[in-house]
Formats: structure tokens, sequence, C-alpha cells
């Protein structure tokens, strides 16, 4: 096939070489050719025509697909006519009868247009008759009750061979697997289980339109979540929807084989390894104690206490201020099988001392995780002194209660926006580390740490669920800044790092996770869209709404005077803790309480707190300033 298409090309330049100098000579002589230059013209026909097939073969000309032409080819094409046109004119002036130089001019002209013409004429052409071909079959399909999507296999390997095995016997099998891609050359050329091995994964794109594919299927479950993010990237370029084989555990099992392929999710696109818990240590502390976990209803909150009940604690008290998450919760853990008489669900505010203190006498907790926390970043830039009472006071009265009544470990959930921060939200969660950090210097039977991580995948206000309700809405997704980056870990992943850190604990520390690189929040949107099943800027818009207050573009782990230490974990570092003492910090407490009552500038008192506080006039920091801060830390 590939040697008839080379065939045909090389015909049809010489037919179009030949054409172009007699289209000169009748443009040159006003459709009346002399007799003497037509007898020229014959005479040199076999000269300008092997002159042309050299230069053109040398260029290497017939081994482009046309399907798959672009400028980069053009310009070989160009330089090719160009360099043939010259040595014929050479050959008419040195050893022939030259023709007059105006034909010549007419002949570069006329050819470079007529083989620019040929080769985009033949992948607009194909790309007509591939739209025709691709309704066609779906119409055949649709009608004649078979596959109604067709489908490209990416690896060849023993999941493949599952997926086709398995697609073969279902009689109801909506999709159909037309070929399949596999890095390792030795198999290509071969067929698995009657499907041809066609190429390499890197050409997904030129095989998506040489069988007219709509669908992608990624089989190659061995493959680390680094190439497989990869892999998707490359899936991503096309407009096919995708689909994810689940692993071979499901494949055995007696579900159906449509279950073994699910949709591909935003975390596949992360392109780093998944935290993996050690839950030795983990069950040592928790099992048969009495955990409490304050937020309990929140994204963090509600996950912590889903992964504490597996390590089947002695009781679970639940505090949250807000009922419904609260309840909704409580339904899941008791339907899930926990022990109603180990689960305790009380509604109520970090804000309320006396609540607390009534918590922490008639339970006596011996684990505290303080997730209870105003979050938002926007929102907390309008109720600073919200964002204060709660999280600064809030959490200080949780962490005297873990004092006075002397439980094993108390663990903050802090962020990285508590580090040089930039707005409120971070600011107040810089404080709660400082109190964590230093209250633990005055005891020596509860273990203070706090927990610092990136952004959650899918949390409450997080990003992910944001573009989901701006897509259901039909667009545009809304991104701050182009340049915006982030740091990325998934919920249940999140947790675990809370979990291991606080089996590493011995009071003090900070534990920072390594997430990887950071993910361009344009990327993320833009992945979001195709993983949808829609083109990017063509089906949804993408739209830049420009830094919201407080907001940074780059987010940072580490401050730099916090150093970094190695756990038994490689993934979990430490930043050795501040050297506030807790008198220090008392002084500084009361004058942020002073400020609040005496209505000051909350933005300065939180400053004088925490001088790494970053207040910008426009209430968000500049990019030079972030790329430095970034570049710093």
């Amino acid at each position: 096939m590939y040697i008839f298409y080379k065939s045909i090309l090389l015909v049809s330049d010489i037919l179009l070489v030949n054409m172009a100098l007699l289209l000169a000579l009748i443009l040159r002589f006003d459709l009346s050719i002399p007799f003497t230059y037509f007898e020229m013209y014959k005479h040199q026909l076999i000269v300008l025509t092997l002159i042309h097939l050299v230069v053109n073969i040398s260029f290497r000309l017939y081994r482009c697909l046309l399907k798959y032409i672009t400028t980069r080819e053009l310009l070989y094409i160009g330089g090719a006519t160009l360099l043939s046109c010259v040595l014929f004119v050479s050959y008419g002036h040195f050893i022939e009868e030259p023709f007059p130089r105006t034909v010549y001019v007419f002949y570069v002209i006329i050819l470079l247009l007529m083989m620019i013409l040929s080769r985009f004429s033949y992948k607009f052409v194909n790309r007509i008759l591939s739209k025709f071909s691709k309704s066609y079959i779906f119409l055949k399909d649709h009608f004649n009750g078979v596959a109604k999507h067709r489908a490209l296999l990416i690896g060849a390997g023993d999941a493949g061979a599952i997926i086709v095995r398995e697609s073969k016997k279902s009689l109801k099998q909506h999709t159909k697997i037309i070929a399949a891609l596999d890095d390792d050359k030795s198999k290509h050329r071969s067929s698995l289980n009657g499907v041809p091995i066609v190429g390499a994964i890197e050409n997904v794109e030129k095989y998506v339109e040489n069988y007219n594919i709509d669908t992608l299927i990624v089989a190659i479950p061995s493959a680390g979540v680094v190439r497989i993010a990869e892999v998707l990237a490359l899936c991503n370029k096309t407009d096919c929807r995708l689909k994810i084989f689940s692993g071979i555990s499901s494949a055995i099992s007696d579900d159906a084989p449509s279950t073994h392929l699910r949709n591909v999710k935003i975390e596949d696109l992360l392109g780093r390894e998944e935290i993996v818990l050690d839950s030795t240590p983990v069950k040592e502390n928790i099992a048969g104690r009495t955990i409490l976990v304050t937020g309990g209803g929140g994204s963090i909150g509600s996950e912590l206490c889903r992964q504490i009940s597996d390590f089947k604690p002695d009781r679970l008290v639940i505090f949250d201020i807000y009922e419904n998450n609260a309840y909704d919760l409580q339904n899941e853990l008791l339907r899930n099988g926990f022990p109603k008489s180990a689960l305790t669900v009380l509604i109520g505010s970090v804000r309320d001392k006396g609540k607390l203190e009534e918590i922490f006498s008639l339970y006596k907790p011996d684990i505290v995780f303080h997730a209870a926390a105003h979050k938002h970043v926007p929102l907390m830039e309008d109720s600073p002194s919200e964002a204060i009472k709660n999280n600064v006071f809030g959490t200080l009265n949780v962490a005297l209660c873990a004092k006075e009544y002397r439980i094993k470990k108390f663990v903050l959930i802090s962020t990285d926006k508590a580090v040089n921060p930039t707005n409120v939200m971070g600011a107040t969660k810089r404080i709660c580390e400082l109190i964590v950090q230093s209250i633990n210097r005055t005891t020596t039977h509860t273990d203070f740490v706090a927990v610092r991580f990136g952004n959650v995948l899918g949390s409450n206000g997080s990003v992910i669920p944001l573009f989901r309700r701006q897509l259901e809405d039909g667009g545009p997704l809304t991104v701050t800044h182009p340049d915006i980056i982030r740091y990325f870990m998934t919920i249940p992943e999140a947790v675990r790092l809370i979990l291991q850190a606080m089996s590493f604990a011995e009071g003090g520390e900070i534990f920072v996770l390594d997430m990887g690189q950071p993910v361009k929040i344009l990327d993320l949107a833009e992945n979001f869209i195709r993983l949808s099943g829609l083109e990017p800027y063509k089906d949804v818009d993408i739209v830049f709404t420009g830094l919201r207050p407080g907001e940074k573009l780059y987010e940072e782990l580490l401050m730099d005077e916090e150093g970094i230490a190695k756990t038994p974990n490689k993934k979990i570092f430490i930043g050795h803790p501040s050297s506030m003492t807790f008198l220090e910090l008392t002084e500084h407490l009361k004058y942020l309480h002073n400020a609040i009552e005496s209505s000051f500038d909350l933005r300065e008192a939180l400053h004088h707190v925490v001088p790494t506080y970053r207040i910008s006039p426009n209430g968000c920091d500049t990019p030079l300033a972030e790329k430095d801060t970034a570049q710093a830390g």
C-alpha cells in the first residue's frame, strides 16, 4: 500500500512539472506558442522531469504522509521546487537553447503553487472523506445494532488482551476495538486476539485520524503513575473520549466486562505516585482509643473520620458546627458497619470554650485532630474578624483543652497558604501553627504537631467542583490567571498524610508533604474539559478573571527559616519549630484580641503577629513578587 501511494505521488509530480512549463509558455505567448519553443519544450521534457525527481527524492518528499503534512513539509517542498527550477534554468542556459526569462518566472510561480496545492488538497479531501466515512460507519453501526463507538486500545499486554476478549464475548457491546498501540516495537505488525497492533503510543493522534477513532482505552496497569499521566496527556490532544482499565483484579472478578473500564479522573493527570499509608503505627495509636475530630463534617474532617473508623477506635467523637454534614457522615459510618455505641456526633463551635471543656471532660479523648477552620480565601478577606475568632482563638481553645486534659496527641490541619501568607486566611493559619509549636514547649504530656499540605482535589470550595458546576451550566470555566500554579493531592492522600504524621509526632513539628511538581490551573481546566468529551475554547471557553484578593500565583510549602528534616516516610518531611515562646505568643494574641474589640486595622494586627504576612495594595500579590518568593522558598 505504501509503495502504491509513493508511485501515485511520483506520477502526479511528473505530470505537474510538465504541465507547469506548458502553462508558462501559454501565458507568455498569449495561448499561441511558437513552433520553435514548442519543439524546445518537447526536447527538454525528459531532462526537466529527471531533475525534479532527483531533487524531490533527495529531499525525501515521498516519505511524507500527505494527510499529516505540516508547515515543515511545506518548507521542504518549496526548497526542493526552487532548487530544481534553478538547475533546470542553468541547464537551459549552459547546455540547451534557453527559453525567454519570463517563461522561467511564470514556470517557477506556477510549479510552486501546483506542488503546494496538490499536497494540501489531498489533506483537505482526505478530511472531508474521513468525516463522511465516520458518519457512514456510525449510521451503519447504529441501524445494524452493533458497536456505536470505534476504539483504539492503548497497551497490548495482558490487560489489553482481557479487554479485547471480553468485548468479543459481549453481544451488547457498544464499543468496537479497531486497533491497538504499544511501546514494545516487537509487537508491532502482530495482533492481539485478532486486533492488529499498528504502532507506538506516541503516534496516537495519527492513528485516531487514520482509523476514525472516537474512543481511547488506556490499558497499561503495570505502568507507573508518571507514565500514565504522559499517555493521558497524549490522548488529550485528540477529541476522543477516554476510558482507563481499572486493573487486573477487577477483570478477574465476577463483575460485567464494562466495569473493568472507568472514566479517566483528573487525579490521573497529576503525574506522581499516590501517597501510601504505613498502617501499623497508625493502628497502634488509634485502635482502642478515643479520637476527637473537630470540623468532622468537612471535606478533610469527614475523610479523617472514615479512615479512623477502619482502625477500630474505642470511640470516635465528631464535633462540627454544621449539622447537615455531620448528620450525613453519621449515617454513612453506621451504614458501613461502624458500631453505633462507639460513635458520638456533637454540634457546636470551637469558639465555645465551655462546650469544649464539657466534651473533653466527658469523653477524655486520647488524640485530637483539629480540622475546624474557615478556609475560603476570598470570603475571609471580607470577614477578617471571623477568620481570627474561628481559626486563631478556636484553635487556642482546643489546644488549651488538650493540654489541660493531658491528651496524648494534638494534630492541627494546616495549609501551604500559611507560608509567607498574602491573605487573612493564610495569616491566621500561620498563627495556629505558632500556637501549636509554642504550647508544645509548655507540656510533656501532649505532643502538639501541625500537618501542612496544598490544595485538595474535590474538597468543598476547591477548583474541581467549581469547574464541574460551570461545565454543567454550559461554561465558561473561570481561571484567575493564566500562570497560576498549585500543589495538588487527593482527599484520601491528605488524610493518609495526617494519620502518618500523627504516628511520627514527637511534639512541635510541622509535617510537610513532598507533593511532586505543581500543576498549572489552566492545564487543569483544559484537561477537565477534554475529559468531559469536549474541546477547550471551541465547545467550552476559559475566561481569566484576575487574581482574587489575597491570592498568590505560586504557593510554597516551607519558609526559609524552617529548614527540612526527613521522616521514615520518604514523602513526608519536617519543618523545624519556631523559637517563639508561649508567653510571647500570649502577648501577641492579646494584641490581636484588642484589635478586634477596638476595630483596629486587622490586617496590620495580623502583620504585627506574623511579620511574613505581606499586605498587597490591591489585595493580591504581583506576579513578580510571587516569582521571587517561589525561588526563595
